[in-house]
């Protein structure tokens, strides 16, 4: 488990101007605080369509709103609520695996999302009550 169990901010290299454009980078290894096994995207998401909604046993998760915007709520074992505002794409947002969080997202909203494992749905705590109750468990025997 990681020492730090908050969610925050990942401010990406962005190069370029108004004029030509931009492009931002992100070196893995220097900028996403674990190692990437698996990539996907979402998109023609409705407005008004809450998605996330759980956490996870062991996943580390970067989200990028590559177009549009994505508000992310999020919510630890403790109860503290913190919103994200996902609306520059050379900002990643990082949620590790001991956060609640749920997405909503702008109409033409693009997410890109970087994961620290393949996927694996027994990973997935989909309910709150099984989310804190596998955390506080977990803190228990450290």
């Amino acid at each position: 488990m990681r020492n730090q169990a908050k969610a925050q901010l990942i401010h990406f290299v962005q190069i370029g101007n108004q004029e030509i454009g931009y492009i931002s980078i992100a070196e893995l290894a220097r900028d996403v605080p674990f190692e990437v096994q698996r990539i996907f995207w979402t998109y023609d998401t409705p407005t008004g369509v809450l998605r996330g909604k759980h956490g996870h046993k062991e996943t580390e998760i970067v989200l990028v709103a590559v177009k549009g915007s994505i508000k992310v709520m999020t919510e630890d074992i403790h109860g503290n609520r913190k919103d994200f505002l996902l609306d520059d794409p050379s900002i990643g947002l990082y949620l590790p695996p001991q956060i609640w969080h749920t997405m909503t997202y702008s109409n033409e909203a693009i997410q890109l999302a970087l994961a620290s494992t393949p996927y694996d749905e027994a990973d997935y705590l989909r309910t709150k009550g099984e989310f804190i109750s596998f955390w506080k468990t977990k803190i228990n025997e450290i």
